[in-house]
């Protein structure tokens, strides 16, 4: 646990992100469990906005990088946390709320 406290503290702050998506709740979830008995996890929203972008709209991750104004080692990692999170919430009937994070919404360039 030391170890973990000290790198911690010696992380860099993220960068914040650029997401064209909105601020609205967003929350999806199995119908075959009552909502007081799932549980659940969270998505933020550059997690979205990547998925999005790559998944949905299958552009390559050096123009969401682009788009997002971070590096594409990062959008990589974004998107296999998206990705682990979603398949847990898949496999596991939790439900998938969207929440903030460290992100700017500007408008869509499309």
């Amino acid at each position: 646990m030391v170890v973990q406290a000290a790198d911690a503290a010696n992380m860099r702050p993220k960068k914040q992100r650029f997401v064209c998506c909105s601020h609205e709740e967003r929350l999806f979830r199995p119908v075959c469990k009552g909502s007081s008995r799932l549980d659940g996890v969270s998505l933020t929203l550059d997690e979205f906005e990547a998925i999005r972008l790559c998944d949905q709209q299958g552009q390559l991750q050096d123009t969401v990088a682009t788009q997002m104004g971070v590096h594409r080692t990062t959008v990589s990692r974004i998107l296999s946390s998206a990705h682990s999170k979603i398949a847990d919430a898949l496999l596991n009937l939790k439900e998938i709320r969207i929440v903030g994070g460290c992100c700017s919404t500007r408008r869509s360039e499309e």
